[in-house]
């Protein structure tokens, strides 16, 4: 494998990893708004995600900047044509962190209401830009010659990407509720399980329509389909059974599942994308593949020698402070401000 493929497929991981961890974050998010009862509720909402939410967040971080130092003409590309989503995706993050900080600084209903609101905006908006990226990627953008991005708002919101969008706000929604059936007990754990089993349909049937659109606004399937094909399936099959694995409790498979089926479907992306970076609705001879949008060898080298390095560091790191926190919070619990 050349060092411009280990570093697309380092990249989709950094991705993949990203939208697993921080998924539930954002779940998390947009539960404070229907699942929390009082100030109580939310401050256990927030304390499940308090200790490792800005750690899921440097994924993010990390693949910006593998892209700009492994492949510059694709992050050129990217970053410029798809500038004003990304400062609103920006924005939503860092009203988040901020709001995660400032909600209790002040004793005043109005205060933590807004930046409850700049929680649940925080947390829903960054899925929905994400979808609407990567499946407009995946269908194309009329990227020409010079690699140079020229996006109509047509380009970015059409059906397929707004499909693509709520998708990833819905598993993700379902994913934090999951994660919260798994770090609490009592009856915020019960009201999180009955909130699966309700947005479980909707979820479901946004992934189907989600695949369905694919195949059709796509050539994914076309071309990759001996992976995605499989792969799909296998993600539809354990859907079907999670609706069961909620119903009966077993909230460990449950939310294993819901990781894995975000897994799949950013994979897809790279899967379906592979071997080109961006895809060009202008002129296939315009797509950029990923030699012609990767750095020079000796960068590639270097960065490879140092990721071998911090990369199981960061890993182990990741892994010791989710063992740390991993206990439930009970409802009784005290010192929960965040």
């Amino acid at each position: 494998m050349a060092l411009s493929d280990l570093w697309f497929v380092l990249i989709a991981v950094l991705f993949i990893g990203f939208i697993f961890l921080e998924g539930f974050d954002f779940g998390v998010g947009m539960s404070l708004k229907f699942l929390a009862k009082d100030e109580r509720d939310k401050r256990i909402l927030i304390h499940t995600i308090g200790p490792v939410w800005d750690a899921n967040e440097v994924w993010l971080i990390t693949a910006g900047g593998a892209m700009f130092a492994a492949f510059p003409h694709w992050y050129a590309t990217v970053f410029s044509g798809y500038y004003l989503p990304f400062v609103v995706l920006l924005m939503a993050l860092i009203a988040r962190g901020v709001a995660f900080e400032f909600r209790e600084k002040v004793d005043s209903p109005k205060w933590v209401n807004v930046w409850d609101w700049a929680i649940f905006a925080g947390s829903t908006l960054p899925p929905f830009l994400l979808g609407v990226l990567f499946t407009s990627m995946l269908k194309g953008m009329p990227v020409d010659g010079d690699m140079n991005l020229y996006a109509g708002f047509l380009d970015f919101v059409n059906v397929y990407t707004v499909v693509g969008g709520i998708t990833f706000v819905l598993l993700s929604y379902l994913h934090g509720l999951l994660f919260v059936t798994l770090k609490t007990e009592g009856s915020m754990r019960k009201r999180a399980k009955e909130a699966a089993l309700k947005i479980y349909w909707a979820a479901g049937a946004s992934v189907l329509l989600f695949t369905g659109l694919t195949a059709v606004y796509t050539n994914a399937f076309a071309d990759r389909g001996a992976v995605l094909i499989p792969l799909f399936a296998v993600v539809l099959v354990l859907y079907a059974l999670l609706h069961g694995f909620i119903a009966k409790g077993r909230e460990a498979f449950s939310f294993t599942i819901t990781g894995i089926t975000l897994i799949a479907i950013m994979a897809s992306f790279f899967i379906g994308l592979f071997p080109n970076v961006m895809i060009s609705t202008i002129d296939s001879a315009f797509n950029m593949t990923i030699r012609e949008a990767a750095s020079g060898q000796y960068s590639l080298k270097l960065m490879t020698f140092v990721a071998l390095t911090m990369v199981p560091i960061v890993i182990a790191y990741t892994i010791w402070s989710y063992y740390i926190f991993r206990k439930r919070l009970t409802e009784d619990a005290d010192h929960l401000e965040y």
